[in-house]
């Protein structure tokens, strides 16, 4: 077997450099997508949305939602759960007979250890399970480990389902402490390892990591939750559209993931390939840094939301995977503003300037990610932006080196995306209308933070005071109320929510992509 597994990845490897081969292996799902978002894979750290979908399916949390059902928590490490909500408690049992794909088997003590390790390495993604009040001084008093069961403490009058959705999330995956540890070099808990090799208890294992370029996974045949039909899964790395539509048609690969409308419409009437449609979680939008005097002034803002072309982009280059949505929270989950008040109009923008004292002309730089839909998302705000005299210089750059530069807080504007860290109304909540700290060595993975922008201390309390609150229908009302406050006034436009395509060899079956990137999987499919 370990001979045939070899021999499948070699071949695979040379599929992922070839301009052209044979139609792909039985065994293995090969995969046209852009990936140069990811900055990083250890689990900790990764907060792109390609590199959630590399985590979800190489490692484990302790409820999770999985891919027989992306929209219910069920048990995933732990199997069962008591709740004290009056002392702030749950305490977990483990699943029994599970090991990690170097063999070890699963403990409490690798639980704890991998909540710890994210508190100290401190990196983006740390803030998730930070909002139940744990951090790298107090982790050991709030998640302990006794035999095979793990208790969890939280501070904060949260429902326990909020709780619980904190520790389904992408940080609180589980690793194999024991190797991860060994392999630590300068105090750095095995980073720079992890962002070469897998150390989970997931689905599949990671073979090959390659930047820019392909990543290759290899089943898991212990998986608890069964072995994959699939032995490989090669992602390779395809920026144009058109390049991968080219691919899928020639059958080199198994599936493209990042088709523009217009490819996805040149692809009616070939039998061999089908496409599927997914709503997604992500809402599109850009913002204004406040670190730049020119775009502090709240009359821009409002402004912006009437040079945008919702429409227009809409019904062409976006048919088919954008909707107008106009709130931070997408539409289909409770809680979720769906009135869409701003329609293209320069000529009330003019006057909204004009009122507002705005200077014009003004010239500003627009980050955006140098693939479709984003580049002709950019020219369609330049294009309308222009008419009111606000210029916009487009600088594109790969996902890595645009998501780097808003992390450090030096673009002027920003045309980017954001998804769900975690499926609470919460986690777009503190993104988008909550920011505790404003400095610059305060950083905080939010769009608030990123943007340099204070929400009005009023917004900020109807924040947390939304997080507290235990009744259902009122707790979603604030939502609603936040929602219209940030429509109100706020540096940043929301202009659309996703929904994916993804075209596919009409032999695959059973892919699975969810609401966002933490649930698409790959464990069930097959090839008939």
């Amino acid at each position: 077997m370990k001979l045939l597994r070899t021999t499948l990845a070699v071949s695979l490897l040379a599929l992922a450099t070839a301009p052209a081969l044979a139609a792909t292996p039985d065994n293995a799902l090969v995969i046209a997508q852009n990936i140069d978002d990811i900055v990083t894979i250890d689990p900790a750290t990764a907060y792109e949305f390609s590199s959630g979908e590399y985590v979800t399916n190489t490692y484990d949390q302790l409820v999770q939602y999985d891919a027989t059902d992306t929209e219910t928590l069920a048990p995933g490490l732990a199997t069962e759960w008591e709740i004290d909500a009056e002392n702030r408690t749950i305490t977990f049992t483990l699943r029994e007979g599970v090991t990690f794909h170097s063999g070890n088997p699963l403990r409490a003590e690798d639980v704890v250890g991998s909540w710890r390790r994210v508190m100290v390495l401190d990196r983006a993604p740390a803030f998730i399970l930070g909002n139940l009040g744990w951090n790298a001084d107090n982790i050991d008093e709030m998640a302990t480990a006794d035999g095979n069961t793990v208790t969890i403490r939280w501070e904060g009058d949260y429902a326990p389902s909020f709780v619980m959705n904190v520790l389904a999330s992408r940080p609180a995956s589980v690793v194999d402490m024991e190797t991860v540890m060994s392999h630590e070099v300068d105090g750095d808990m095995g980073h720079d390892w992890l962002n070469q090799n897998s150390a989970g208890t997931g689905p599949f294992t990671l073979r090959t990591f390659r930047p820019g370029e392909v990543l290759m996974l290899d089943a898991n045949p212990d998986y608890f939750g069964g072995a994959p039909a699939m032995e490989q899964i090669l992602i390779r790395h395809v920026a144009e559209a058109s390049t991968q539509r080219l691919l899928l048609e020639s059958g080199d690969v198994d599936m493209a993931k990042n088709l523009t409308p217009d490819q996805v419409a040149g692809l009616e009437g070939n039998d061999d390939i089908r496409i599927e449609t997914f709503p997604q979680a992500a809402v599109h939008w850009f913002s204004f840094n406040q670190k730049t005097e020119s775009l502090t002034n709240p009359a821009l803002w409002h402004a912006a939301r009437y040079l945008v072309d919702y429409e227009g982009m809409a019904d062409s280059f976006l048919k088919g995977q954008m909707q107008v949505h106009q709130a931070f929270w997408p539409a289909g989950f409770p809680g979720a503003l769906t009135d869409t008040p701003f329609t293209y109009d320069p000529e009330r923008a003019r006057e909204i300037l004009e009122e507002g004292g705005v200077e014009l002309p003004i010239t500003v730089t627009l980050d955006v990610i140098n693939a479709n839909p984003f580049n002709d998302m950019a020219q369609s705000l330049q294009q309308t932006f222009a008419e009111a005299g606000i210029n916009f210089e487009i600088l594109p750059g790969t996902g890595a080196q645009v998501i780097t530069k808003y992390r450090a807080r030096t673009h002027e504007a920003m045309l980017l995306y954001w998804g769900p860290d975690f499926m609470d109304p919460h986690s777009n909540a503190k993104a988008f209308a909550y920011n505790a700290d404003n400095s610059d060595d305060a950083y905080v993975s939010t769009t608030t933070w990123r943007n340099a922008w204070m929400p009005p201390e009023e917004i900020n309390e109807l924040t947390m005071a939304a997080l507290a609150e235990q009744d259902t229908d009122r707790r979603n009302e604030m939502y609603l109320e936040l929602q219209r406050e940030m429509q109100r006034e706020a540096p940043f436009v929301i202009m659309f929510q996703a929904v994916k395509q993804v075209a596919m060899a009409d032999n695959v079956q059973g892919f699975v992509n969810g609401s966002n990137s933490d649930f698409v999987y790959y464990r069930l499919v097959e090839k008939n």
